[in-house]
């Protein structure tokens, strides 16, 4: 059996997102430097932690794919009563366990005490423990609102769009948006709202409805509908589902992450496109999850490199090596290197436009930002399309293996 550790990283945040004043015409665009958004280092959870079951025996039988967000939740709720019961003797309650996974990973989160914790260490029916931690994005600075996020009129095709051959066709596939929710009412979106999903807890969290403005960013850049207003994806039209792991400060934990990848393993389609514009440092819990989704279920998960300027392997989840996962760098508009993007071949498989990407917001409206955030995806769109091509490598890769730009 693996050896049980309690891994106690300190998650740092990797996406940094430069924000600029949008205009509906790209050529107004303003920069404004004093609106910046980053990832803050995270922080612990006291006495909350991760429990990977050790299910080499099958006591536990595999769950099959469920078609709802219904059956999801029946499943994580039975599941929940087999660990309660599994492990009764330590005292666990049903106030303790705070999430449930079943598909990508088997386990749960928890508050434990240190009797509680120290029992799990040494008992059999456990994997692996790791310390649960906060993941957060930085409050704006600068206007309220992070700057013109208004409404649209008129219609501009991102470059990064054109960059990529995108802009022209919808899939018939599923992206899925792990991150900080969708507007699920955007006139430039199609949101499958029934299928989306909140893994917050606390006032306002249930809803998948963002309230931060990053995750409604990325479906845009994914599959915003060429519809004359607003902006137009890579594959547009294309629908949509928010799995939504941050609150509306860009705030949330490691095990909403690996509950959304679970969410994501059982109900995702061969085919269809899981977007992690986030990240931090070392898990290997939720490197695991992502590694076994994307293997197992044929959904491509596409991972933002991180924006440290440092190697994406010393990042979770970038550093997820295997079978259905692309890591993605940034460029810009003329296809230099993005001074904040993290490097190394692997993880990193391709480089993608992630410098003043113009895209859908909350409220309706539309907004211009950078990071590795936005190169992921561009990726995704071309990912839902087909097999992906290249076009070129990008100029100036810090780590002297160019990375080769994505392309339709």
């Amino acid at each position: 059996m693996e050896l049980k550790s309690i891994i106690k990283y300190s998650i740092m945040g990797t996406l940094g997102l430069t924000i600029f004043n949008c205009q509906p015409d790209a050529t107004d665009q303003v920069d404004e430097e004093i609106e910046t958004v980053s990832f803050m280092e995270s922080k612990v959870i006291p006495g909350s932690y991760i429990v990977v079951y050790n299910n080499a025996n099958q006591r536990m039988a595999p769950l099959p794919k469920v078609k709802t967000l219904q059956e999801y939740t029946s499943q994580m709720n039975g599941l929940k009563r087999l660990f309660l019961n599994e492990f009764e003797t330590i005292g666990l309650e049903d106030s303790h366990i705070t999430a449930t996974f079943g598909h990508a990973v088997k386990g749960f989160a928890a508050n434990l005490s240190e009797a509680q914790l120290q029992n799990l260490q040494n008992d059999p029916r456990v994997l692996r423990i790791e310390q649960n931690f906060t993941m957060s994005i930085s409050p704006y600075k600068g206007k309220p609102g992070g700057g013109n996020t208004g409404t649209s009129d008129t219609q501009q095709i991102p470059y990064g769009t054109t960059r990529v051959g995108g802009g022209n066709t919808a899939s018939s596939h599923t992206a899925w948006i792990i991150d900080s929710g969708i507007d699920l009412d955007h006139p430039d979106l199609n949101v499958d709202v029934s299928r989306s999903v909140s893994f917050l807890s606390g006032s306002g969290a249930n809803s998948a409805d963002d309230q931060n403005g990053h995750g409604t960013h990325v479906a845009g850049t994914i599959a915003a509908l060429d519809n004359n207003i607003g902006s137009v994806g890579v594959a547009p039209g294309t629908t949509v589902v928010a799995v939504r792991v941050l609150d509306r400060r860009g705030s949330g934990s490691l095990s909403g992450v690996i509950a959304g990848v679970d969410y994501v393993k059982a109900e995702g389609e061969a085919g269809d496109v899981a977007n992690m514009s986030l990240g931090g440092g070392v898990s290997q819990i939720l490197d695991n999850a992502v590694i076994a989704a994307a293997a197992e279920s044929g959904v491509k998960f596409v991972l933002a490199a991180g924006n440290e300027s440092n190697n994406a392997n010393s990042h979770s989840p970038a550093r997820a090596n295997g079978a259905n996962i692309y890591t993605i760098s940034a460029m810009d508009s003329d296809d230099n290197w993005a001074y904040f993007s993290n490097y190394g071949n692997p993880p990193v498989d391709y480089c993608a436009p992630g410098v003043g990407v113009y895209s859908t917001w909350k409220n309706g409206g539309y907004n211009s930002i950078s990071g590795t955030s936005m190169a992921a995806p561009h990726a995704a769109g071309v990912l839902l399309l087909g097999n992906p091509s290249t076009d070129g490598t990008v100029n100036g890769d810090p780590d002297g293996n160019a990375d080769a730009i994505i392309h339709l």
